[in-house]
């Protein structure tokens, strides 16, 4: 499930739903970094980009907090913080009679140099330091989604131990963006979002992504908090920006993720995040969403996802490059630190790999289901 259909907007404009954003070193360059941005659930391969979109990273240098600070990292001041933005648009698709459609994009780097590729060319476009990719790709999607939502209705762990990920087979288009980390100028750790935005000359947010399943799993569930019990927050917190959340709406995110990151700690019989009145300990890190990558330290395939942050946490050095990995089973991560804060058990959803692991290798995403299955009537 990662992020797809994540609140009602995303739903009604699946074009700019991102279903997975992921950001690893590369494995086959030194000295490079991969960004990947997955939208519009249940793709076909015939399915255009839209021109109608901005396709947006953006990077952010870091800075430690202290020691065992709740937000373990600063991304910097609200305004006139350093920023590296890399924005991909897309011309409108033609196709001649009977023929797979054509579609070029532009990739911009911070410095505004362009890149210029076409839609499903396998070797992408290169220039200035970035080469990107675009086009239908296998979802990498490792997630037994049913379980973990009648998790949600029961207040009962549903996972098997071998689950089934949902509706295997899903296409998604994918965005990879692989860049020379000489563009970012040097500092040691990144904190990294994707977003969509209208294109034109007034941009609005429609979907913002750093971490798996903030918004499904810990934002979503409206039924155990005690402040904002039918509202529908995902859309709000898509609109944020994720390095600076508006004090208009943060009590409300609070609220519910306080209320939420309880249910998923008692699910064990055990709470192992106390909160000494002040909150769930664990709030203010998923506020802060963002992956967070150290970008010296080399591709890991597996176990990287989230240790930067609970090493910061617990006041140790970090051993990995932090960040997420296509390959890498990040929700059994997910739900091990949620329910036990790894003092127990990892907690399995039965899922330990996509049935299309990525590649080693640009694009890294595997090709696309030339038969995918149709998407469910109630999406």
């Amino acid at each position: 499930m990662s992020d797809h259909i994540s609140g009602p907007r995303a739903l009604a404009n699946a074009i700019a739903d991102i279903t997975d954003v992921f950001a690893f070193p590369s494995p086959d360059r030194a000295n490079h970094l991969v960004l990947v941005m997955n939208t519009l659930p249940f793709a076909k391969v015939s399915n255009a980009f839209s021109e109608g979109l901005i396709y947006r990273f953006r990077l952010r240098p870091l800075t430690a907090n202290a020691p065992g600070d709740r937000a373990p990292f600063s991304a910097g001041p609200e305004v006139g913080a350093e920023e590296f933005v890399f924005d991909c648009v897309f011309s409108p698709p033609s196709s001649a009679e009977g023929q797979p459609f054509e579609q070029e994009g532009t990739c911009t780097t911070p410095s505004g140099e362009s890149v210029s590729f076409r839609v499903n060319d396998e070797d992408g476009g290169s220039g200035h330091g970035v080469r990107v990719f675009a086009g239908a790709r296998w979802d990498p999607f490792i997630l037994d989604a049913p379980a973990a939502l009648k998790t949600v209705a029961t207040g009962q762990l549903a996972f098997a131990e071998l689950g089934a990920i949902y509706m295997d087979g899903k296409n998604v288009l994918g965005l990879v963006v692989e860049i020379d980390c000489s563009l970012l100028g040097g500092p040691t750790l990144v904190g990294v979002v994707a977003e969509t935005l209208t294109r034109g000359t007034f941009n609005v947010r429609i979907e913002r992504v750093g971490r798996p399943e903030v918004k499904n799993l810990m934002l979503g569930p409206k039924q155990f908090d005690p402040v904002n019990q039918d509202l529908e927050i995902r859309d709000l917190y898509n609109m944020e920006d994720a390095f600076h959340i508006q004090h208009g709406y943060e009590g409300a995110y609070r609220a519910r993720l306080n209320a939420n990151l309880a249910f998923w700690d008692g699910l064990d019989g055990r709470t192992d995040w106390p909160t000494n009145g002040e909150g769930h300990p664990l709030t203010e890190l998923v506020l802060a969403d963002y992956l967070v990558l150290d970008v010296t330290k080399p591709y890991q395939e597996k176990g990287s996802f989230l240790e930067i942050e609970l090493a910061a946490r617990q006041g140790r050095a970090h051993e990995t490059c932090g960040g997420r990995a296509i390959n890498d089973d990040v929700m059994d991560k997910f739900f091990t630190t949620l329910i036990n804060a790894g003092n127990g058990p990892v907690i399995s959803d039965g899922v330990d790999k996509s049935s299309r692991p990525a590649s080693r290798s640009f694009p890294y995403l595997s090709p696309p289901n030339p038969n995918p299955p149709e998407k469910p009537e109630h999406h």
